[in-house]
């Protein structure tokens, strides 16, 4: 187990843009024809029925259809030292963790937009992002920011639920399970509340005002409206505490990618992909 594999993951979290109010009317959507796609669905099973009778029946999981198969993650020619940051290294193990997880989502994105997705650019994309994060630890660490007890506490309990668990205690367990020591996950988290400190620092006031949150709500219902989709469409108050925290999150990350150019343009980086 890598001993940077929860802080990656959690700096992924914490500059991660959710465009939840597009999930809303999504769901709304989908509330609305399930009883519609039920009677579709029984009407095509019945005509596929009538069109394969007497015809061995397609195996469980296909429907009449050979499904593609999931391509894996290509970890072919990873070097064993990834990229240097300042004299630290980011190593194979770390990067195939981390290209792993990230691949798996790159093609559950791909399959819903149709497109292919080109390996070797996400490598580089995730080699970058990892020497970001590598950057903005070693700013944290040597800033003298200080990570309260009680900081690291909520910041496990706020993981946790995030996990689906209802404890700091059942989390920090999950983990050991996985081969990461309590002390390990305890100096990580310190760490991940000293980054989130820093970004912090660096975004500054990140208040959402009332005409930046209607502003909002009104392009994506001109949004959804322009693009023809039969949607109920949630009103302003119903959203407006998604909206807020969406438009939380972009700042953050924006703050985040700030933080980045500014220490790349005086560290020693080198990466080997």
């Amino acid at each position: 187990m890598s001993k940077k594999w929860i802080l990656g993951l959690l700096l992924a979290i914490s500059v991660l843009v959710l465009g939840a109010c597009s999930d809303d009317a999504e769901e709304s959507q989908e509330e609305n024809n399930n009883e519609d796609e039920a009677a579709q669905e029984e009407t095509t099973e019945e005509e596929a029925g009538e069109e394969e009778s007497g015809e061995e029946a397609a195996p469980e999981g296909e429907a009449g259809t050979q499904q593609p198969e999931m391509p894996e993650p290509d970890l072919e020619g990873i070097p064993d030292v990834v990229a240097s940051v300042n004299d630290e290294e980011i190593t194979k193990e770390e990067f195939e963790q981390t290209y792993s997880m990230q691949f798996q989502q790159a093609m559950a994105r791909a399959q819903m937009s149709g497109q292919e997705v080109d390996q070797d650019q996400l490598k580089t994309q995730i080699a970058e992002s990892m020497v970001g994060q590598e950057l903005v630890i070693q700013e944290a660490n040597n800033s003298g920011i200080e990570a309260t007890d009680e900081q690291i506490d909520q910041t496990l309990t706020e993981l946790a639920q995030q996990n689906g668990l209802e404890t700091k205690d059942e989390f920090i367990t999950a983990l050991g399970d996985q081969g990461m020591d309590e002390e390990e996950v305890m100096s990580q988290v310190e760490t991940q509340v000293k980054v989130d400190e820093l970004v912090s620092n660096e975004a500054g006031d990140t208040e959402i005002t009332e005409e930046e949150l209607r502003e909002t709500y009104d392009e994506l219902v001109a949004g959804q409206e322009q693009g023809g989709e039969d949607v109920e469409i949630p009103e302003f108050e119903e959203v407006k505490p998604n909206i807020e925290d969406q438009l939380k999150q972009q700042k953050e990350a924006e703050a985040f990618q700030s933080l980045v150019d500014k220490l790349r343009e005086d560290a020693d980086v080198t990466i080997n992909l």
